[in-house]
């Protein structure tokens, strides 16, 4: 089983990757009073020092925006693990990368507009992190597969009688379709195994050459359990899916009501 990176998609929001002129680049809404990690920086170069803003109960941690914002490795990575130290002392709503507020004030009025959808939202992912699974057609394979699939077989066999571009063609489309359809099975399969340990779970975009994207809400004490169980499915089902696990991550997937878009600050880059 390999362990992937994230890829759930970050939070939803205003476009990504590009901002230009003054402005706070927004990180995530956290809980007023929480202490931002030692030794972090922000986006640009150099990075640019944090801070955060505070309306009430809830504060976004900001940093001033570069003036020229893309999505530069540096940036993403400075980003990314921003998220994720914060995510380790407390409750955060992750912000996409990319997020900008023009000013001070507009970002206050948005804090103040959402401040109780946003403390919600922080209580509901309190003590959980999010975990994304994503299930692939197992890589080498084919004899398996050959064995198990009298589709395939009696397609494979008739290629070999009677060799050609359009028999190719049809073996290929079944044998691709094939894995699609054991890796789906296998990925279902594993979702009920997983998903009593989560207390939500959310589809996450469509991957090429991936037949499941989820993500699983769980709670932190749970999640080496959470691991070893997917460890132990995709060492039972090696001949039939590969599964990636990406976590534990911010709960990106978690923070809006009903698992849908998560606060936004204004503007967006």
């Amino acid at each position: 089983m390999r362990v992937d990176g994230p890829g759930t998609g970050q939070a939803d929001g205003p476009g990504t990757g590009q901002a230009d002129g003054p402005g706070l680049y927004v990180y995530a809404v956290v809980r007023a009073g929480t202490s931002l990690p030692r030794k972090s920086g922000g986006v640009g170069s150099p990075p640019a020092p944090l801070r955060t803003v505070a309306v009430g109960t809830v504060a976004a941690v900001v940093s001033a925006a570069p003036a020229q914002l893309r999505a530069r490795r540096r940036d993403l990575l400075a980003h990314q693990e921003l998220l994720t130290r914060l995510a380790g002392s407390g409750p955060v709503l992750p912000m996409r990368f990319g997020m900008v507020a023009p000013d001070e004030d507009a970002l206050r009025a948005q804090l103040t507009a959402a401040e109780q959808g946003h403390l919600a939202a922080l209580d509901r992912v309190a003590g959980h992190i999010e975990m994304n699974v994503k299930a692939m057609p197992a890589p080498d394979s084919l004899a398996a597969l050959v064995a198990g699939d009298v589709t395939v077989r009696r397609l494979r066999d008739e290629t070999r009688r009677r060799p050609g571009y359009e028999a190719n063609v049809r073996l290929g489309a079944a044998v691709a379709s094939a894995l699609a359809r054991r890796a789906g099975e296998a990925g279902r399969r594993a979702l009920r195994d997983l998903a009593p340990m989560a207390r939500a779970t959310a589809e996450g975009p469509e991957v090429p050459g991936c037949a499941l994207n989820l993500s699983f809400l769980v709670a932190q004490a749970d999640s080496d359990r959470f691991r070893a169980t997917a460890e132990r499915f995709a060492a039972a089902h090696r001949d039939h899916v590969e599964l990636r696990v990406a976590g534990p991550l911010p709960c990106y997937s978690f923070v809006g009501a009903g698992n849908a878009s998560p606060p936004a600050p204004v503007g967006g880059g």
